[in-house]
Protein backbone atom coordinates (compact mmCIF):
# COMPACT_ATOMS: atom_id res chain seq x y z
CA UNK A 1 0.00 0.00 0.00
CA UNK A 2 1.44 3.21 -1.46
CA UNK A 3 0.98 6.10 1.01
CA UNK A 4 -0.20 9.73 -0.44
CA UNK A 5 3.40 11.18 0.49
CA UNK A 6 4.97 9.10 -1.54
CA UNK A 7 3.43 10.66 -4.59
CA UNK A 8 4.08 13.84 -3.14
CA UNK A 9 5.91 16.38 -5.51
CA UNK A 10 8.64 17.75 -4.50
CA UNK A 11 8.98 21.58 -3.98
CA UNK A 12 10.67 23.76 -6.98
CA UNK A 13 12.14 27.32 -6.56
CA UNK A 14 10.58 29.49 -8.21
CA UNK A 15 13.14 31.25 -11.09
CA UNK A 16 14.16 34.45 -10.03
CA UNK A 17 13.26 36.03 -13.44
CA UNK A 18 11.35 34.30 -16.83
CA UNK A 19 13.75 32.78 -19.61
CA UNK A 20 13.28 33.51 -22.88
CA UNK A 21 12.14 31.84 -24.41
CA UNK A 22 10.21 30.21 -21.32
CA UNK A 23 11.87 26.24 -20.36
CA UNK A 24 8.57 24.49 -18.21
CA UNK A 25 10.04 22.32 -15.84
CA UNK A 26 9.47 18.78 -16.18
CA UNK A 27 9.31 17.62 -12.64
CA UNK A 28 8.57 13.64 -11.72
CA UNK A 29 8.66 11.99 -8.03
CA UNK A 30 11.72 11.99 -6.06
CA UNK A 31 13.60 9.08 -6.42
CA UNK A 32 16.57 7.72 -3.48
CA UNK A 33 20.30 8.42 -4.36
CA UNK A 34 19.23 10.64 -7.28
CA UNK A 35 19.25 14.64 -7.00
CA UNK A 36 16.70 16.08 -9.96
CA UNK A 37 18.31 19.45 -11.25
CA UNK A 38 15.67 21.62 -13.55
CA UNK A 39 16.72 23.95 -16.06
CA UNK A 40 17.11 27.48 -14.18
CA UNK A 41 17.82 30.63 -14.50
CA UNK A 42 19.25 31.56 -11.14
CA UNK A 43 22.50 30.15 -12.41
CA UNK A 44 24.30 33.28 -13.09
CA UNK A 45 28.06 31.28 -13.54
CA UNK A 46 30.28 30.88 -16.62
CA UNK A 47 30.58 28.14 -19.07
CA UNK A 48 32.22 25.32 -17.93
CA UNK A 49 35.48 25.56 -16.80
CA UNK A 50 37.87 24.24 -20.17
CA UNK A 51 35.01 25.47 -22.40
CA UNK A 52 35.33 27.93 -25.45
CA UNK A 53 34.21 31.28 -24.67
CA UNK A 54 31.05 32.46 -26.11
CA UNK A 55 30.82 34.90 -28.84
CA UNK A 56 30.64 38.98 -28.06
CA UNK A 57 26.31 38.72 -27.66
CA UNK A 58 24.25 39.64 -30.76
CA UNK A 59 21.83 42.65 -30.70
CA UNK A 60 19.00 40.28 -31.24
CA UNK A 61 19.51 37.50 -28.35
CA UNK A 62 21.99 38.79 -26.20
CA UNK A 63 20.06 37.91 -23.10
CA UNK A 64 18.35 34.81 -24.64
CA UNK A 65 21.34 33.44 -25.68
CA UNK A 66 23.06 34.24 -22.36
CA UNK A 67 20.38 32.80 -20.22
CA UNK A 68 19.98 29.34 -22.73
CA UNK A 69 24.14 28.38 -22.49
CA UNK A 70 24.16 29.40 -18.59
CA UNK A 71 21.47 27.10 -17.69
CA UNK A 72 21.93 24.60 -20.39
CA UNK A 73 25.46 24.18 -19.82
CA UNK A 74 25.10 23.51 -15.89
CA UNK A 75 21.92 21.07 -16.01
CA UNK A 76 23.68 18.72 -18.59
CA UNK A 77 26.85 18.95 -16.51
CA UNK A 78 25.07 18.03 -12.97
CA UNK A 79 22.56 15.00 -14.48
CA UNK A 80 26.13 13.87 -15.95
CA UNK A 81 27.26 14.04 -12.68
CA UNK A 82 24.41 12.16 -11.13
CA UNK A 83 24.79 9.56 -13.61
CA UNK A 84 21.34 10.54 -15.21
CA UNK A 85 22.43 10.15 -18.96
CA UNK A 86 18.61 9.11 -20.10
CA UNK A 87 17.59 13.11 -18.97
CA UNK A 88 20.78 14.68 -20.31
CA UNK A 89 20.24 12.32 -24.07
CA UNK A 90 16.73 13.62 -23.78
CA UNK A 91 17.42 17.51 -23.38
CA UNK A 92 20.57 17.67 -25.59
CA UNK A 93 17.80 16.25 -28.24
CA UNK A 94 15.30 18.92 -27.41
CA UNK A 95 17.79 21.24 -27.45
CA UNK A 96 19.39 20.26 -31.10
CA UNK A 97 15.31 20.66 -32.06
CA UNK A 98 15.16 23.99 -30.25
CA UNK A 99 18.17 25.43 -32.15
CA UNK A 100 17.57 24.24 -35.79
CA UNK A 101 13.94 25.90 -35.59
CA UNK A 102 15.10 28.67 -34.13
CA UNK A 103 18.15 29.35 -36.04
CA UNK A 104 16.41 29.40 -39.00
CA UNK A 105 14.21 32.10 -38.04
CA UNK A 106 17.40 34.52 -37.22
CA UNK A 107 19.86 33.63 -39.29
CA UNK A 108 20.18 32.92 -42.88
CA UNK A 109 21.00 29.80 -43.73
CA UNK A 110 24.27 30.09 -45.92
CA UNK A 111 25.50 31.40 -42.00
CA UNK A 112 24.28 28.63 -40.56
CA UNK A 113 27.82 26.28 -39.50
CA UNK A 114 27.81 23.27 -36.98
CA UNK A 115 29.75 24.52 -33.61
CA UNK A 116 31.59 21.65 -31.79
CA UNK A 117 30.82 19.55 -28.93
CA UNK A 118 26.98 19.55 -28.31
CA UNK A 119 27.02 16.36 -26.57
CA UNK A 120 27.44 16.28 -22.72
CA UNK A 121 31.26 15.35 -22.93
CA UNK A 122 31.75 16.75 -26.35
CA UNK A 123 33.96 19.68 -25.60
CA UNK A 124 33.95 23.07 -26.77
CA UNK A 125 33.40 24.47 -30.21
CA UNK A 126 32.85 27.94 -32.44
CA UNK A 127 29.75 27.53 -34.75
CA UNK A 128 28.43 30.84 -35.13
CA UNK A 129 25.06 31.16 -34.10
CA UNK A 130 25.32 27.49 -32.64
CA UNK A 131 27.08 28.70 -30.15
CA UNK A 132 25.00 32.18 -29.11
CA UNK A 133 22.38 29.52 -27.89
CA UNK A 134 24.95 27.46 -26.10
CA UNK A 135 24.95 24.60 -28.31
CA UNK A 136 27.91 24.55 -29.15
CA UNK A 137 30.14 24.45 -26.02
CA UNK A 138 29.23 20.86 -24.06
CA UNK A 139 32.35 20.77 -21.41
CA UNK A 140 32.68 19.22 -18.36
CA UNK A 141 31.07 15.98 -18.42
CA UNK A 142 31.52 12.20 -18.95
CA UNK A 143 31.08 12.32 -22.65
CA UNK A 144 28.29 10.35 -22.80
CA UNK A 145 26.20 11.81 -25.49
CA UNK A 146 29.62 12.88 -28.11
CA UNK A 147 28.36 15.80 -30.25
CA UNK A 148 25.87 16.01 -32.66
CA UNK A 149 27.74 17.81 -35.69
CA UNK A 150 31.28 17.19 -36.39
CA UNK A 151 33.36 19.80 -36.10
CA UNK A 152 33.29 22.88 -38.25
CA UNK A 153 31.21 20.86 -40.47
CA UNK A 154 29.11 22.97 -42.98
CA UNK A 155 25.46 22.63 -42.58
CA UNK A 156 24.32 21.56 -45.89
CA UNK A 157 20.69 22.50 -47.24
CA UNK A 158 18.44 19.91 -49.22
CA UNK A 159 17.80 21.56 -52.15
CA UNK A 160 14.18 22.62 -52.78
CA UNK A 161 11.96 20.77 -55.76
CA UNK A 162 10.84 22.71 -58.27
CA UNK A 163 7.34 22.27 -60.62
CA UNK A 164 7.73 23.58 -63.99
CA UNK A 165 4.45 24.08 -66.25
CA UNK A 166 4.95 23.43 -69.96
CA UNK A 167 2.47 24.80 -71.59
CA UNK A 168 1.84 23.39 -75.28
CA UNK A 169 -0.16 22.62 -78.67
CA UNK A 170 -2.03 19.60 -78.89
CA UNK A 171 -0.16 17.48 -80.93
CA UNK A 172 2.98 17.77 -79.18
CA UNK A 173 1.82 15.66 -76.11
CA UNK A 174 4.01 12.24 -77.01
CA UNK A 175 7.52 14.21 -77.55
CA UNK A 176 7.08 16.71 -74.64
CA UNK A 177 5.87 13.08 -72.46
CA UNK A 178 9.51 11.69 -73.06
CA UNK A 179 11.20 14.28 -72.96
CA UNK A 180 10.30 15.68 -69.70
CA UNK A 181 10.87 12.36 -68.30
CA UNK A 182 14.38 12.59 -69.43
CA UNK A 183 15.08 15.42 -68.36
CA UNK A 184 14.09 15.16 -64.58
CA UNK A 185 16.63 12.44 -64.49
CA UNK A 186 19.47 13.91 -65.73
CA UNK A 187 18.94 17.39 -64.12
CA UNK A 188 18.64 15.22 -60.54
CA UNK A 189 22.23 13.51 -61.50
CA UNK A 190 24.28 16.46 -62.14
CA UNK A 191 22.30 19.11 -59.30
CA UNK A 192 20.84 17.20 -57.19
CA UNK A 193 17.37 18.92 -57.52
CA UNK A 194 14.08 17.73 -58.11
CA UNK A 195 11.98 18.85 -61.03
CA UNK A 196 8.40 18.06 -61.75
CA UNK A 197 6.49 18.86 -64.71
CA UNK A 198 2.72 20.31 -65.43
CA UNK A 199 2.14 19.37 -68.63
CA UNK A 200 -1.07 21.52 -70.48
CA UNK A 201 -2.02 20.62 -74.31
CA UNK A 202 -4.57 22.01 -76.57
CA UNK A 203 -5.06 24.56 -79.26
CA UNK A 204 -1.75 26.52 -80.08
CA UNK A 205 -4.36 29.97 -79.40
CA UNK A 206 -5.89 28.63 -76.87
CA UNK A 207 -3.19 27.91 -74.84
CA UNK A 208 -1.76 31.14 -75.23
CA UNK A 209 -4.94 33.37 -74.53
CA UNK A 210 -4.71 31.00 -71.38
CA UNK A 211 -1.51 32.16 -70.44
CA UNK A 212 -2.44 35.82 -70.92
CA UNK A 213 -5.17 35.36 -68.81
CA UNK A 214 -3.47 34.02 -65.90
CA UNK A 215 -2.60 30.27 -66.18
CA UNK A 216 0.88 30.14 -64.45
CA UNK A 217 2.44 28.69 -67.37
CA UNK A 218 6.77 28.95 -67.01
CA UNK A 219 7.69 27.34 -70.20
CA UNK A 220 5.08 27.86 -74.15
CA UNK A 221 6.45 25.39 -76.42
CA UNK A 222 3.44 26.21 -79.28
CA UNK A 223 2.74 25.71 -82.41
CA UNK A 224 2.50 29.40 -83.96
CA UNK A 225 4.97 32.00 -83.35
CA UNK A 226 2.79 34.42 -83.79
CA UNK A 227 1.52 33.07 -80.23
CA UNK A 228 4.49 33.98 -78.09
CA UNK A 229 4.47 37.04 -80.06
CA UNK A 230 0.99 37.83 -78.39
CA UNK A 231 2.07 36.41 -74.59
CA UNK A 232 6.12 38.87 -75.01
CA UNK A 233 2.94 41.72 -76.04
CA UNK A 234 1.20 41.22 -73.03
CA UNK A 235 3.87 42.17 -70.70
CA UNK A 236 4.51 38.06 -69.78
CA UNK A 237 8.30 37.70 -70.92
CA UNK A 238 11.02 39.36 -72.73
CA UNK A 239 10.43 41.12 -76.51
CA UNK A 240 13.27 39.57 -77.55
CA UNK A 241 12.43 35.86 -77.19
CA UNK A 242 14.12 34.74 -79.41
CA UNK A 243 17.19 35.48 -78.86
CA UNK A 244 17.03 33.73 -75.45
CA UNK A 245 17.53 29.89 -77.34
CA UNK A 246 19.63 28.54 -80.08
CA UNK A 247 18.48 28.38 -83.57
CA UNK A 248 15.80 31.68 -82.72
CA UNK A 249 13.75 29.56 -80.90
CA UNK A 250 12.69 27.17 -83.15
CA UNK A 251 12.82 23.74 -81.69
CA UNK A 252 11.44 21.63 -84.74
CA UNK A 253 9.77 21.90 -88.23
CA UNK A 254 7.17 20.48 -90.25
CA UNK A 255 4.78 21.08 -93.29
CA UNK A 256 1.25 20.75 -93.79
CA UNK A 257 0.41 17.22 -95.59
CA UNK A 258 -2.62 16.22 -97.12
CA UNK A 259 -4.24 12.93 -95.31
CA UNK A 260 -6.19 10.70 -97.83
CA UNK A 261 -8.51 7.54 -97.29
CA UNK A 262 -7.01 4.43 -98.16
CA UNK A 263 -6.02 4.00 -101.67
CA UNK A 264 -6.34 7.29 -102.37
CA UNK A 265 -10.29 6.62 -103.96
CA UNK A 266 -10.28 10.39 -105.19
CA UNK A 267 -7.18 10.70 -106.50
CA UNK A 268 -5.94 13.80 -105.06
CA UNK A 269 -2.52 14.72 -105.70
CA UNK A 270 -1.81 18.04 -104.60
CA UNK A 271 -3.70 21.35 -103.55
CA UNK A 272 -5.71 22.06 -106.75
CA UNK A 273 -7.54 18.61 -106.19
CA UNK A 274 -9.05 20.48 -103.15
CA UNK A 275 -11.16 22.82 -104.91
CA UNK A 276 -13.08 19.67 -106.79
CA UNK A 277 -16.85 19.03 -105.99
CA UNK A 278 -16.40 15.81 -105.30
CA UNK A 279 -13.37 16.19 -102.76
CA UNK A 280 -14.58 17.48 -99.26
CA UNK A 281 -11.86 18.99 -96.77
CA UNK A 282 -11.47 18.21 -92.93
CA UNK A 283 -9.07 21.47 -91.46
CA UNK A 284 -9.03 22.90 -87.97
CA UNK A 285 -10.47 26.25 -87.09
CA UNK A 286 -8.50 29.58 -87.85
CA UNK A 287 -9.80 30.93 -85.19
CA UNK A 288 -8.29 28.65 -82.42
CA UNK A 289 -5.68 26.02 -83.95
CA UNK A 290 -2.08 26.93 -85.42
CA UNK A 291 -2.10 24.39 -87.64
CA UNK A 292 -5.30 25.60 -89.09
CA UNK A 293 -3.52 29.14 -90.01
CA UNK A 294 -0.24 26.79 -91.12
CA UNK A 295 -3.32 24.93 -93.59
CA UNK A 296 -4.71 28.93 -94.55
CA UNK A 297 -1.78 30.17 -95.12
CA UNK A 298 0.11 26.90 -97.32
CA UNK A 299 -3.26 27.10 -99.32
CA UNK A 300 -2.50 30.52 -99.91
CA UNK A 301 0.96 30.44 -100.90
CA UNK A 302 -0.05 27.70 -103.82
CA UNK A 303 -1.59 30.46 -106.04
CA UNK A 304 0.69 33.38 -104.34
CA UNK A 305 2.68 33.80 -107.27
CA UNK A 306 -0.32 34.13 -109.47
CA UNK A 307 -1.51 36.96 -107.21
CA UNK A 308 -3.54 38.49 -104.68
CA UNK A 309 -7.11 37.73 -106.49
CA UNK A 310 -6.25 34.83 -107.71
CA UNK A 311 -5.09 33.49 -104.37
CA UNK A 312 -7.60 34.46 -102.64
CA UNK A 313 -10.60 32.76 -105.08
CA UNK A 314 -8.38 29.51 -104.71
CA UNK A 315 -8.88 28.94 -100.57
CA UNK A 316 -12.46 30.62 -100.80
CA UNK A 317 -12.76 27.64 -103.36
CA UNK A 318 -11.61 25.22 -100.97
CA UNK A 319 -13.39 26.44 -97.61
CA UNK A 320 -16.53 26.06 -99.68
CA UNK A 321 -15.75 22.45 -99.62
CA UNK A 322 -14.98 21.79 -95.63
CA UNK A 323 -17.98 20.68 -93.93
CA UNK A 324 -16.20 21.10 -90.17
CA UNK A 325 -13.95 22.72 -88.83
CA UNK A 326 -12.71 21.16 -85.30
CA UNK A 327 -10.64 23.20 -82.53
CA UNK A 328 -7.26 21.58 -83.15
CA UNK A 329 -4.98 19.15 -84.69
CA UNK A 330 -5.88 16.40 -82.78
CA UNK A 331 -9.79 16.73 -82.81
CA UNK A 332 -9.41 17.18 -86.50
CA UNK A 333 -7.40 13.89 -87.06
CA UNK A 334 -10.46 12.17 -84.58
CA UNK A 335 -13.28 13.85 -87.43
CA UNK A 336 -11.01 12.20 -90.36
CA UNK A 337 -10.21 8.74 -88.84
CA UNK A 338 -12.89 7.52 -86.38
CA UNK A 339 -15.70 9.15 -87.54
CA UNK A 340 -14.93 8.77 -91.11
CA UNK A 341 -16.13 12.74 -92.39
CA UNK A 342 -14.38 14.07 -95.47
CA UNK A 343 -12.15 13.13 -98.08
CA UNK A 344 -9.01 14.50 -97.56
CA UNK A 345 -7.51 16.24 -94.13
CA UNK A 346 -5.40 19.17 -94.24
CA UNK A 347 -2.87 18.74 -90.69
CA UNK A 348 0.84 18.64 -90.02
CA UNK A 349 2.95 16.12 -91.39
CA UNK A 350 4.01 15.07 -87.76
CA UNK A 351 0.56 14.36 -86.79
CA UNK A 352 0.08 11.94 -89.49
CA UNK A 353 3.27 10.41 -88.25
CA UNK A 354 2.02 10.09 -84.62
CA UNK A 355 -1.98 9.35 -85.65
CA UNK A 356 -0.71 6.09 -87.72
CA UNK A 357 1.84 5.02 -85.36
CA UNK A 358 -1.20 5.14 -82.92
CA UNK A 359 -4.04 3.42 -84.81
CA UNK A 360 -4.49 -0.26 -86.14
CA UNK A 361 -2.08 -1.16 -88.69
CA UNK A 362 -5.12 -1.46 -91.15
CA UNK A 363 -6.46 1.91 -90.02
CA UNK A 364 -3.25 3.54 -91.30
CA UNK A 365 -3.68 6.32 -94.02
CA UNK A 366 -1.25 7.56 -96.92
CA UNK A 367 -0.72 11.39 -97.45
CA UNK A 368 0.91 13.82 -99.76
CA UNK A 369 2.63 16.39 -99.18
CA UNK A 370 2.77 19.08 -101.93
CA UNK A 371 5.61 20.46 -103.66
CA UNK A 372 4.95 24.03 -102.64
CA UNK A 373 4.84 23.85 -99.12
CA UNK A 374 5.18 25.91 -96.19
CA UNK A 375 7.70 25.80 -93.32
CA UNK A 376 6.41 24.96 -90.34
CA UNK A 377 8.02 26.61 -87.07
CA UNK A 378 7.26 25.06 -83.42
CA UNK A 379 8.99 28.31 -80.93
CA UNK A 380 9.76 27.53 -77.74
CA UNK A 381 10.39 30.47 -74.94
CA UNK A 382 10.20 31.40 -71.04
CA UNK A 383 7.13 32.95 -69.76
CA UNK A 384 9.29 35.47 -67.19
CA UNK A 385 7.04 36.75 -65.31
CA UNK A 386 5.54 33.43 -63.89
CA UNK A 387 9.85 32.19 -63.53
CA UNK A 388 10.36 35.51 -61.68
CA UNK A 389 7.35 35.03 -59.08
CA UNK A 390 8.82 31.36 -58.41
CA UNK A 391 12.58 32.10 -57.91
CA UNK A 392 15.89 31.45 -59.15
CA UNK A 393 15.89 28.13 -58.70
CA UNK A 394 12.51 27.40 -61.31
CA UNK A 395 14.26 29.77 -63.58
CA UNK A 396 18.28 27.83 -63.63
CA UNK A 397 15.56 24.69 -64.54
CA UNK A 398 13.37 26.21 -66.91
CA UNK A 399 16.41 27.69 -68.92
CA UNK A 400 17.85 24.19 -68.22
CA UNK A 401 15.46 22.78 -69.47
CA UNK A 402 15.03 24.93 -73.12
CA UNK A 403 17.96 24.53 -73.58
CA UNK A 404 18.01 20.22 -73.52
CA UNK A 405 15.26 20.52 -75.58
CA UNK A 406 18.06 21.34 -78.54
CA UNK A 407 20.06 18.81 -77.92
CA UNK A 408 20.39 15.48 -80.05
CA UNK A 409 19.09 13.30 -77.38
CA UNK A 410 15.64 15.47 -77.60
CA UNK A 411 15.86 16.07 -80.94
CA UNK A 412 15.46 12.63 -81.54
CA UNK A 413 12.77 12.31 -79.86
CA UNK A 414 11.01 14.84 -81.87
CA UNK A 415 12.37 13.02 -85.01
CA UNK A 416 10.44 9.46 -83.79
CA UNK A 417 7.40 11.67 -83.12
CA UNK A 418 7.29 13.04 -86.98
CA UNK A 419 8.69 16.59 -86.36
CA UNK A 420 11.41 17.33 -88.73
CA UNK A 421 14.84 17.56 -86.58
CA UNK A 422 16.66 20.93 -86.60
CA UNK A 423 20.17 18.77 -85.91
CA UNK A 424 21.13 17.70 -89.31
CA UNK A 425 22.77 14.66 -87.82
CA UNK A 426 19.57 13.27 -86.39
CA UNK A 427 17.72 14.81 -89.50
CA UNK A 428 20.38 11.77 -91.60
CA UNK A 429 18.65 9.19 -89.52
CA UNK A 430 15.14 10.30 -89.69
CA UNK A 431 14.61 11.03 -93.70
CA UNK A 432 11.20 12.57 -94.77
CA UNK A 433 9.64 13.04 -97.71
CA UNK A 434 11.49 16.07 -99.73
CA UNK A 435 10.09 19.33 -100.66
CA UNK A 436 10.65 21.06 -103.95
CA UNK A 437 9.34 24.82 -102.84
CA UNK A 438 9.71 24.97 -99.03
CA UNK A 439 8.75 29.39 -98.26
CA UNK A 440 8.92 30.74 -94.77
CA UNK A 441 6.30 33.54 -93.79
CA UNK A 442 8.95 35.63 -92.52
CA UNK A 443 10.60 35.84 -96.61
CA UNK A 444 7.39 35.82 -98.35
CA UNK A 445 5.01 38.08 -96.05
CA UNK A 446 6.96 40.56 -94.32
CA UNK A 447 6.87 38.40 -90.60
CA UNK A 448 4.10 37.46 -88.29
CA UNK A 449 2.93 40.73 -87.25
CA UNK A 450 2.24 41.93 -91.19
CA UNK A 451 0.83 38.43 -91.55
CA UNK A 452 -1.69 38.70 -88.89
CA UNK A 453 -2.76 42.43 -89.54
CA UNK A 454 -3.30 40.76 -93.45
CA UNK A 455 -5.06 37.46 -92.53
CA UNK A 456 -5.78 37.14 -89.08
CA UNK A 457 -7.37 40.45 -88.13
CA UNK A 458 -10.80 41.35 -87.53
CA UNK A 459 -12.36 41.37 -91.05
CA UNK A 460 -8.84 40.79 -92.72
CA UNK A 461 -9.02 38.13 -95.27
CA UNK A 462 -9.72 35.27 -93.50
CA UNK A 463 -13.13 37.12 -91.81
CA UNK A 464 -14.16 37.97 -95.51
CA UNK A 465 -13.49 34.39 -96.81
CA UNK A 466 -15.50 32.51 -94.21
CA UNK A 467 -17.90 35.29 -94.41
CA UNK A 468 -18.50 34.84 -98.40
CA UNK A 469 -18.26 30.98 -98.21
CA UNK A 470 -21.27 31.08 -95.04
CA UNK A 471 -23.71 33.15 -97.85
CA UNK A 472 -22.92 30.85 -100.28
CA UNK A 473 -23.59 27.81 -98.36
CA UNK A 474 -26.57 29.07 -97.06
CA UNK A 475 -27.64 30.42 -100.62
CA UNK A 476 -26.95 26.65 -101.97
CA UNK A 477 -29.01 24.60 -99.06
CA UNK A 478 -31.58 27.00 -99.38
CA UNK A 479 -31.91 25.92 -103.70
CA UNK A 480 -31.49 22.63 -102.11
CA UNK A 481 -34.66 23.05 -100.47
CA UNK A 482 -36.46 24.57 -102.80
CA UNK A 483 -35.79 21.94 -105.68
CA UNK A 484 -36.42 19.46 -103.25
CA UNK A 485 -40.20 21.43 -102.23
CA UNK A 486 -40.44 20.88 -106.44
CA UNK A 487 -39.39 16.97 -106.19
CA UNK A 488 -42.19 17.11 -103.80
CA UNK A 489 -44.84 19.03 -105.10
CA UNK A 490 -48.13 16.60 -105.92
CA UNK A 491 -46.72 13.33 -103.96
CA UNK A 492 -49.30 11.44 -101.61
CA UNK A 493 -46.58 9.98 -100.08
CA UNK A 494 -44.78 12.58 -99.31
CA UNK A 495 -46.41 15.15 -96.24
CA UNK A 496 -46.09 18.51 -97.07
CA UNK A 497 -44.20 21.05 -93.81
CA UNK A 498 -45.35 23.95 -93.15
CA UNK A 499 -43.47 26.77 -93.42
CA UNK A 500 -45.28 29.08 -90.90
CA UNK A 501 -43.22 28.23 -87.61
CA UNK A 502 -46.53 28.95 -85.49
CA UNK A 503 -48.24 26.67 -87.59
CA UNK A 504 -46.21 23.86 -87.61
CA UNK A 505 -46.54 24.41 -84.04
CA UNK A 506 -50.68 24.05 -83.27
CA UNK A 507 -52.05 20.69 -83.04
CA UNK A 508 -54.44 19.14 -85.63
CA UNK A 509 -57.91 19.25 -84.71
CA UNK A 510 -60.21 16.59 -86.00
CA UNK A 511 -63.08 17.75 -88.26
Amino acid sequence: MHTAGAFARPAVRPLAEPCAPTVRAHVRPAAAGRRIMRPCCEARSGPAEGSAPPPPPSPVTDEMARHAQISRNRYLRERSEAGDTGTALFWTAVGFAYRHHLLRLLEPAAELASGGGSGIGGGSGQGGWWDRFGWGAGGGGSGAAGSLHSDGAERKRKPKPVTLTLVSFAVSRKAYGRITKRFIKEYKEKTGVDVGFRLSFGASGTQARAIIDGLPGDIAALSLPLDIMKIADAGLMRKDWRKAAPNNAVLSTSVVAIVVRTGNPKDIRGWNDLTRDDVSTITANPKTAGVARWNFLALWGAHMADGERAAYNFVKKVFQHVPIQPRDAREASDVFYKQKNGDALLTYENEVVMTNLSVAPQSRLPYVVPGNNVTIEFPIALVDRNLDEKGPEARAAAQAFMEYCFTPESQREFAECGFRSINKEVAKDYPMPPVKTEWSVEKMLGGWHAAQTKFFDEAAVLDKIQNEVGRLKMDQRQADQKAASWFNWGRKDVKETPSDPIEASQPAVAQ
